[in-house]
């Protein structure tokens, strides 16, 4: 039980952090970014969880694997670092001068 109360704090507190770095930064998120980070807090705070189904993310965590990564992609954002590619796509190679 201590470790499902910690993994929602330390949710939350990655919530909260996310938010704040990017009003810090004077980065604008986009609205499904907002939306985002105010249902999945609002769902944690409520829950506990911020998801139903057990095998989208490991017992006794907050966030499911999927809410975790898109969290990771909104705080980089906010730190100013370019999005990174996703699905283990290579950049495409840059053309010889």
């Amino acid at each position: 039980m201590a470790e499902r109360k910690a993994a929602q704090r330390a949710a939350l507190n990655a919530l909260r952090r996310a938010r704040r770095s990017a009003e810090k930064a004077g980065v604008s998120l986009s609205e499904w970014e907002g939306e985002f980070l105010e249902s999945v807090s609002e769902r944690v705070k409520t829950h506990g969880r911020a998801f139903g189904d057990p095998e989208k993310g490991a017992p006794g965590q907050a966030l499911s694997m999927m809410q975790g990564r898109k969290l990771k992609e909104i705080a980089a954002k906010a730190s100013g670092e370019p999005p990174k590619r996703r699905w283990g796509r290579k950049a495409p190679p840059k053309p010889e001068k």
